[in-house]
């Protein structure tokens, strides 16, 4: 299926280029190219639109407040000259930013950036327990984890790390709004602080689960149900 993308700038250059572009990739397909971002709004309540390409500095209502003012958001390509508004981009969860001028091959790796965020967002709607990989969001870039690589996950204050083998992913959310997006009969919450990936068991001493060479303690309030856990699903010897 073609993902369905609108483009917003106010330079028709800017437009021309985007558009052929998009007639250059097979999966997409142009919906409309708007030349101010009020004309995009009304656009995206008429139209469905899965891809919004759009400017920031625009005359009146930039690409921001456009982006701001929407309450059912597509996916979003911030297109610009102006490397400043990167972080308050990544700060809206938008996919990619692409400064100007766009060569093709970026073009197309920010599209199958997209597209992947897509195909996982619609995995997620028909049940996260199919699910065999999540996108976490970290320095400014969304990065694919396979659940199979994951093998506990840490609070730091506003921040979760995600320890993987040979690597730590620290993300900007939630320890709840990451253990939503994990499937319950494969990561238990075992602490305030940690969530664990049951396969990842090496040992279990006392009130200390070993991953690896790894202590993660067992909180008081979570002992009684990780326990039933493991005993349900046999783990227990």
């Amino acid at each position: 299926m073609k993902l369905k993308c609108l483009i917003a700038d106010d330079e028709p250059l800017a437009l021309d280029v985007l558009e052929n572009f998009i007639k250059r990739t097979p999966d997409l397909e142009l919906v409309a190219r708007c030349e101010n971002a009020m004309q995009a709004l009304q656009t995206l309540k008429e139209k469905q639109v899965d891809l919004l390409f759009t400017d920031i500095e625009m005359p009146e209502f930039n690409g921001i407040e456009l982006v701001k003012s929407l309450n059912t958001k597509p996916l979003i390509i911030f297109t610009t000259a102006h490397p400043k508004y990167a972080v308050q981009g990544f700060e809206l969860d938008i996919v990619d930013y692409l400064l100007k001028p766009i060569a093709f091959d970026r073009f197309v790796k920010s599209v199958n950036k997209a597209s992947e965020l897509l195909n996982y967002k619609k995995s997620e709607s028909h049940g996260k327990d199919d699910l065999d990989y999540i996108f976490i969001k970290s320095e400014q870039k969304y990065i694919k984890v396979n659940l199979s690589d994951i093998l506990y996950i840490e609070a730091l204050a506003d921040y979760v790390k995600v320890h993987i083998p040979e690597k730590r992913i620290i993300t900007l959310q939630t320890m709840k709004n990451l253990e939503d997006k994990l499937p319950s009969e494969r990561f238990v919450r075992v602490h305030r602080s940690f969530i664990i990936a049951l396969d990842k068991i090496s040992s279990i001493s006392g009130n200390i689960i070993y991953i690896g060479k790894d202590e993660v303690p067992v909180g008081k309030n979570f002992r009684d149900e990780f326990f039933k856990i493991i005993q349900e699903n046999n783990l227990l010897g």
